[in-house]
C-alpha cells in the first residue's frame, strides 16, 4: 500500500474510520492514553485541531494501551474522559496497538515509510501525514502540541 489512505480503523464510537475520509487534509495520527504523565498534551492537541481544522488539519487520536497499561479503559470509558476533561472534539479511533507484532497496519506502514523515528517509544508519539497520504515526519512524545517545528511541519504540509 502506497498511502495512509489504504488503511482503515475502527471510529471509538463504532463504525468504519477510512483514512481516504481524509483525504486532501494533513492528518496528525497520535497514540493517546489517558493515565499518562503526558495525557495533559490533549489539551494542546485540541487547541491544534481547533486553530487548524479549518484549514485543513485532522489530528487523530488513537488509544493505546501498550506503554504500562497507561489506557485501560473501554472505547466509551476513554470517549468520556477525553470529552469531560479536555473537551475533545478531534476523532478518534477504537483502542490499537502501535508497535510489535500485532500493530496496527498503518503504523507498519509509517515504520516503512519513515523508518525507527515511526515506531512510537511512548503514549503520544505523533506522525504527520500529508493531504495525499503519505508519511511526512515523526514527532517523538515528548514533543508539544505547540513546539514550534511541530507547528511549522503543520504550516509547510497544510
Amino acid at each position: 500500500m502506497s498511502s495512509a489512505h489504504d488503511y482503515s480503523f475502527d471510529a471509538i464510537a463504532g463504525g468504519p474510520l477510512p483514512m481516504a475520509t481524509f483525504k486532501d487534509k494533513v492528518v496528525l495520527l497520535v497514540n493517546v492514553a489517558s493515565k499518562c504523565g503526558l495525557t495533559p498534551q490533549y489539551d494542546g492537541l485540541e487547541k491544534l485541531y481547533t486553530d487548524y481544522k479549518d484549514k485543513g488539519l485532522v489530528v487523530l487520536g488513537v488509544p493505546c494501551n501498550q506503554f504500562m497499561g497507561q489506557e485501560p479503559g473501554s472505547e466509551a470509558e476513554i470517549q468520556t474522559f477525553c470529552r469531560t476533561t479536555y473537551g475533545i472534539d478531534f476523532p478518534m479511533t477504537a483502542k490499537v496497538d502501535v508497535k510489535e507484532a500485532g500493530a496496527h497496519p498503518l503504523y507498519k506502514w509509517a515504520e516503512q515509510q519513515l523508518g525507527e523515528p515511526a515506531v512510537p517509544v511512548w503514549n503520544f508519539h505523533k506522525i504527520l501525514l500529508g493531504k495525499n497520504g503519505e508519511a511526512l515526519q515523526a514527532f517523538g512524545p515528548r514533543t508539544e502540541p505547540q513546539d514550534p517545528a511541530l507547528v511549522a511541519a503543520i504550516e509547510a504540509a497544510l
